[in-house]
């Protein structure tokens, strides 16, 4: 048994939509009471720090539904069914940015929300960028602004709280400790 884990006793579909599942499961708890859980299951996402040659971090900014406002990011996107984050890792930065590499790098992986969801972030560094000669098309529903900024810069929309998400405060935060640019 691991430590403090929590069985199912049951568990109910409440909805199964084209990003997440919602599901309700009732648990055994290592006490041996019961308990509710609320969970999101998601396929997992990617998301990718792009580093231009001349040392600028390239950001989109996009309308998020959940928080009724724009806010600034690093590309990011879902995997799809069978696919490999690497995959979506370069498909995300050509649709989002108009930029490809051929020198993408994993960071690191974190769960974004533990508490009630199993989504899995994958984060890559995307170095010596090139310009695409036709630009990929965004996702029918999907529409950004790409900018390109400093780290400075970065870290004053941080401050401003333009940049208001875990994913792209730690790319931000992995910049500046790395001493990359």
């Amino acid at each position: 048994m691991k430590k403090f884990e929590e069985k199912t006793i049951n568990s109910k579909t409440i909805y199964d939509g084209k990003v997440v599942k919602l599901q309700v499961d009732d648990v055994r708890l290592p006490n041996g009471q019961q308990a509710k859980r609320e969970l999101i299951k998601h396929p997992g996402a990617v998301s990718v720090i792009p580093i231009t040659k001349d040392n600028k971090i390239v950001l989109v900014e996009q309308y998020r539904k959940p928080l009724e406002k724009s806010i600034i990011e690093i590309p990011a996107g879902k995997l799809e069914p069978g696919e490999v984050p690497e995959i979506t890792a370069m498909r995300e930065l050509e649709e989002e940015t108009g930029y490809t590499t051929s020198h993408l790098t994993k960071v690191t992986s974190f769960y974004t929300s533990p508490g009630f969801a199993n989504e899995l972030m994958h984060i890559y560094l995307a170095k010596d960028l090139e310009k695409l000669t036709v630009p990929k098309a965004l996702d029918e529903d999907e529409f950004v602004e790409v900018l390109e900024v400093t780290l400075e810069e970065a870290k004053k929309l941080v401050e401003e709280q333009r940049i208001h998400d875990a994913k792209t405060n730690y790319a931000i935060l992995y910049l500046d400790t790395q001493e990359l640019l």
